[in-house]
């Protein structure tokens, strides 16, 4: 469902500028998520420093989406539907913020795991990424067109990407035991794992932060029940 034009063209523009700045965000997040875990599958430390380097200009989007959020608020005043599309931007770059620091945290713990022999247990990570990136995807693209339906798909696969984290960690506990010399390893491969599960977290607030934008419908903390 797309917005009809707004009689007031400034604001139009304004709000468009909003949501180009929102999406320019999640492009910048989306790179650095790839850069952190392709540094770790790879073990290309190179990868690693840029997806450390996007975290100053994603947090300066944030700054900036805050502050022209705050300005149309002040200025325009909207009501209604425009004014859940502003707060929603804001709100979808605060959680695309945290979701760079995930990436950022990845990257440093890859780097850690870099310094050392490779552990095979790395494959443990890759669905729980894949997981993870498929949601922040489709959750970006509900926002950008007001999906409502693909809003709603994305809350429930928050609990496959909870039981990828959960098998995991048994899985590199029980390493620890198995092979306490590469504890610290095993240790950063769980903290990788717990950083994904929060991407989809925020993933899952972008999600319902849509819904609430283009249907006026709060869908937090309710029963997924499949439609028919």
């Amino acid at each position: 469902m797309i917005a009809p034009k707004h009689i007031l063209g400034n604001f139009d523009e304004a709000l468009a500028a909003l949501r180009n700045n929102v999406m320019m965000m999640a492009s910048l997040t989306e790179r650095s998520l790839d850069r952190a875990l392709e540094g770790l599958f790879k073990r290309n430390d190179d990868l690693c420093a840029n997806a450390i380097a996007d975290d100053e200009e994603i947090d300066q989007l944030e700054k900036q989406i805050d502050k022209d959020g705050v300005d149309i608020l002040l200025r325009y005043q909207p009501v209604a539907s425009d004014l859940r599309r502003v707060v929603s931007a804001m709100k979808l770059s605060s959680n695309l913020e945290r979701m760079a620091d995930q990436a950022t945290t990845i990257a440093r713990r890859a780097r850690k795991l870099n310094r050392h022999p490779p552990l095979p247990e790395i494959d443990l990570i890759r669905p729980m990424y894949e997981q993870a990136m498929s949601m922040f995807k489709d959750s970006v693209d509900a926002y950008a067109r007001e999906d409502v339906d693909l809003g709603r798909s994305i809350v429930p696969r928050d609990d496959k990407l909870d039981d990828l984290n959960r098998a995991a960690s048994r899985k590199l506990i029980q390493r620890m035991a198995e092979d306490p010399e590469q504890l610290r390893g095993y240790l950063n491969l769980i903290f990788i794992g717990r950083c994904l599960e929060r991407v989809g977290d925020h993933a899952t607030n972008i999600a319902e932060d849509a819904v609430y934008a283009a249907a006026a419908e709060d869908i937090r903390h309710q029963p997924f029940v499949p439609s028919s």
